[in-house]
């Protein structure tokens, strides 16, 4: 029976009777490092939680089914399942990238990345024959972020898999801000999914994770060697509160998208906010595109002020609002980009993608939409 993706929060993709001790309806957690051996030559399935956990292969088989993925593997965060991703790829290789890209990435391609030998191209996905363009005899993978991080850029997931069909690329894609309830780019081609399960997977803001899914075996088999070897994976209570989290996502990201679509137009009503970045208003440039491909528009806001005395004023004096680094918990975060979460862009770089002093990024949680707007107003007075 194929489940509806509501209830693959919090089952997975098959009913499966007596699978935890006891009945137990909570996944326990299996806090251990090693597990014993009925005889020699013989294995319960599990030998040493570096390699797998009962735990995690729960929590990975809920994303696996969530994202349509072959095999997932759960790991220590974000950047964690970026860097197991990136040793996929050898020394010489080229990546084009999405040019607005969350700038945790980016410090790592231009850093460990470049140590390896590997090369990297920034380009505006949104448009097709630019990422063509890009296209050299040693580029193996196309890395692209939709809706982007920070100013909600939308590429054509479809487009990226016949340019990747064409020149023999590896086609990845961070599924961060929708999630697996919002979109899934494996339905439409990508090979490999990044998420940082930190943000919308988990919820609350209070445990790191990240994930890598595969639709193909070759990849699936790698990974798994490279995961068992690097030391990457998750522990088993962040795994389970990663799984707690996820049985909550349906919901969360309605109603986050809910106070997100309201907050977006209250945005564009106000005298002191001269652009809106979000990918569920009509006059957004990626929002047909966006809505091909995703179920949704998600919760994440970007906008710019009227000066930069502005911004700066509404993260002084938000009292409900928290100023923080983040994003896709229950509770609204707002954040300083260019000193932040992009720091690390070099000024030209933030300035032509509009990441200026006057740019604000805001994650909608679940609190009352009013209470929202009533802060920021107050904060804007």
């Amino acid at each position: 029976m194929a489940y509806q993706i509501e209830t693959r929060c919090i089952r997975g993709d098959e009913h499966r009777e007596g699978r935890h001790p006891f009945g137990a309806v909570a996944v326990p957690i299996y806090q251990t490092a090693t597990f014993s051996h009925p005889g020699i030559g013989e294995s319960t399935g599990y030998n040493y939680t570096r390699e797998s956990n009962p735990t995690r292969a729960e929590l990975e088989h809920i994303v696996s089914s969530m994202e349509g993925a072959l095999d997932t593997v759960a790991c220590s965060s974000g950047m964690a399942a970026i860097s197991l991703c990136m040793e996929l790829l050898g020394s010489g290789d080229h990546i084009i990238c999405s040019e607005d890209l969350y700038g945790g990435s980016v410090r790592m391609f231009q850093t460990t990345g470049r140590e390896r030998g590997q090369t990297f191209s920034y380009v505006d996905t949104s448009d097709a024959e630019l990422v063509e363009k890009a296209v050299t005899e040693q580029t193996k993978a196309l890395y692209i972020e939709t809706p982007s991080n920070p100013t909600m850029q939308i590429t054509d997931l479809k487009r990226m898999r016949r340019l990747a069909d064409k020149y023999h690329l590896l086609l990845i894609v961070d599924n961060t801000f929708l999630s697996p309830y919002f979109q899934n780019p494996i339905a439409f081609g990508a090979d490999l999914v990044i998420h940082s399960g930190t943000k919308f997977l988990g919820g609350h803001n209070d445990t790191l994770a990240g994930f890598l899914c595969t639709s193909r075996k070759e990849l699936a088999e790698r990974i798994r060697y490279l995961y068992k070897t690097t030391g990457a994976g998750l522990a088993p209570f962040d795994s389970f509160l990663m799984l707690r989290g996820i049985k909550t996502l349906a919901v969360r990201m309605e109603r986050q998208q809910s106070n997100a679509m309201k907050l977006a137009h209250w945005l564009q009503r106000h005298e002191k906010v001269r652009k809106v970045y979000y990918a569920g208003l009509p006059e957004h440039p990626g929002y047909e595109v966006n809505q091909k491909q995703a179920r949704g528009f998600g919760s994440m806001i970007s906008f710019q002020t009227d000066t930069q005395e502005t911004a700066r004023r509404i993260l002084e004096r938000v009292r409900l609002i928290a100023y923080a680094e983040s994003l896709g918990g229950v509770e609204s975060l707002i954040t300083y980009p260019m000193l932040q979460t992009h720091g690390d862009l070099p000024a030209k770089v933030r300035e032509k993608l509009g990441i200026t002093e006057r740019f604000l990024r805001m994650s909608v949680g679940i609190e009352h939409v009013e209470d929202l707007i009533a802060d920021l107003e107050q904060a804007l007075a």
